[in-house]
């Protein structure tokens, strides 16, 4: 086994866990975008339901605790850290303390499934500045692969989903519509990526599991000028469809989110819940897949495929395993 890989570095999104923490993380994550100051605002509300806290971190830590005890109990003795692209911990903080704690070589699992600008190469970019804002000193970075078909990202995902339409009244259940939700992003960069299609592969490998036939990804969260067009179909367009054609329950399931972030909590707990509501539709959400010992024992296969290339590299469906470093023009900006 190769150990010239002395630490594991989780880097996330972050969230703010103040009410006075909300508008500098939105500074952060817009990194002086010309946004109109009402609707700075307005997103900024959405945290007002949650005293101004975002679960995100949270949830990090959960998976912190969860992954350092699997990597202890099969004998990896590798410190994990942890640094945010938005909010404290700051990467370029965490990778100063890497530094002095003398880490010379880390494996990066980001908390993004899927390979687009934004959740792919956007941390490799981010990375990059931290180093370089530690200087000389700063250790090397390598990202593990990408794991949309990989079993442990999977199978638990369909225990979520299951969990979920046992939630469906039992004479009911059969009828019920399952959406897959993610994050909604442009066109012109849905264009320069595979984020749609991995999506779809993972939709359908998570369906077969769970034995469905009948499901539908739709994207949410969208922003930026109506006139720039997003992927969809839109989660709201598509409910008020199963409205009219008088279904009455569905299952959303966050399958484009790790862990728990103000995209589930609000953007569906609230805001589609409400129009479920509004439109007579009875709604479930599953749950995301979080610290799932499935997913988490995934990490750690991840991990050691990385530090042992005689190692297997688990992936269902067609695709194969995704690679270990992004080619040029992999997920490139719009």
């Amino acid at each position: 086994m190769d150990i010239s890989y002395d630490a594991v570095l989780v880097v996330s999104f972050g969230g703010p866990e103040r009410a006075e923490d909300v508008l500098p993380f939105l500074g952060n994550v817009l990194q002086g975008a010309n946004i109109p100051e009402e609707r700075l605002r307005e997103v900024a509300s959405h945290y007002d339901h949650f005293g101004g806290v975002s679960p995100l971190n949270q949830q990090v830590r959960a998976l912190l605790v969860a992954l350092i005890s699997e990597l202890n109990g099969y004998g990896l003795k590798l410190p994990v850290y942890w640094g945010n692209r938005n909010w404290h911990p700051l990467l370029s903080d965490t990778l100063s303390q890497m530094a002095g704690d003398g880490v010379k070589r880390a494996l990066a699992f980001v908390t993004s499934a899927f390979g687009s600008y934004s959740g792919c190469r956007r941390y490799l970019e981010d990375i990059d500045r931290a180093r370089q804002e530690v200087g000389g000193a700063a250790p090397q970075v390598e990202k593990l692969r990408l794991f949309y078909n990989h079993p442990g990202f999977v199978e638990p995902m369909s225990e979520q989903v299951a969990a979920a339409l046992a939630d469906v009244p039992e004479d009911r259940r059969d009828s019920a519509h399952v959406l897959y939700a993610a994050h909604s992003i442009p066109l012109a960069m849905a264009r320069r990526c595979e984020y749609q299609l991995q999506l779809e592969e993972t939709c359908r490998l998570v369906s077969e599991r769970a034995g469905l036939s009948d499901w539908q990804l739709v994207f949410q969260s969208r922003s930026g000028p109506p006139s720039q067009p997003w992927l969809e179909p839109d989660i709201d367009d598509h409910l008020r469809q199963l409205a009219a054609r008088k279904i009455r329950d569905v299952v959303v399931v966050p399958v484009g989110f790790l862990l728990e972030n103000m995209e589930v909590v609000f953007d569906l707990d609230v805001e589609v819940a409400a129009l479920c509501e509004e439109l007579g539709l009875d709604m479930v959400r599953a749950a995301v897949v979080g610290s799932h010992p499935r997913f988490v024992r995934m990490i750690r296969e991840l991990i050691v495929e990385r530090m042992d290339k005689s190692t297997d590299r688990p992936a269902l469906g067609s695709d194969g395993p995704s690679h270990d470093v992004c080619p040029p023009d992999c997920c490139l900006p719009a």
